[in-house]
C-alpha cells in the first residue's frame, strides 16, 4: 500500500527548479490562502478535498501544503486512502516554505 512521503521544503524546491510536473495542492482555509502561498499552488480547503477529488490527476504528483504540515498530512492521508498514488507532505507548510525558500513569502499568524 502506498503512503504519504514527507517532503522538505528545499526538496520541494528541487523539483519544481529541475521543471517536474507537480500538482501543489495548498489545502489552508481561502483567507490563509490570500495571504500567501507558493507560486502555481491551487487552494482547495481542508473540508472539501474528499469531496472534489476528482479535479486532481491520479497519475499527478501530488504535494500538499497547509500552514504548518498537520492539515496536510491530514489530506495527503485521505488521497493515498482514495488511490492517488505519489502524494507528498510538505514538512512545515508554507511557515517553513517562507522561511527557508523564499523570503518574500509572507508569513502569519493562525487566529486559532
Amino acid at each position: 500500500m502506498n503512503s504519504v512521503k514527507q517532503l522538505q521544503p528545499l526538496e520541494l524546491k528541487k523539483k519544481l527548479d529541475s521543471g517536474e510536473d507537480i500538482f501543489l495542492l495548498d489545502v489552508r482555509e481561502p483567507w490563509e490562502f490570500s495571504l500567501s502561498s507558493i507560486n502555481g499552488s491551487e487552494n482547495f480547503p481542508l473540508g472539501e478535498v474528499v469531496d472534489r477529488q476528482q479535479e486532481f490527476i491520479y497519475e499527478e504528483e501530488i504535494v500538499v501544503i497547509c500552514h504548518h504540515g498537520e492539515r496536510s498530512q491530514r489530506a495527503a492521508m485521505e488521497l493515498v486512502e482514495s488511490g492517488f498514488k505519489t502524494v507528498h507532505n510538505l514538512i512545515g507548510g508554507i511557515d517553513a516554505w517562507s522561511q527557508i525558500v523564499d523570503t518574500t513569502v509572507p508569513r502569519y499568524r493562525s487566529s486559532g
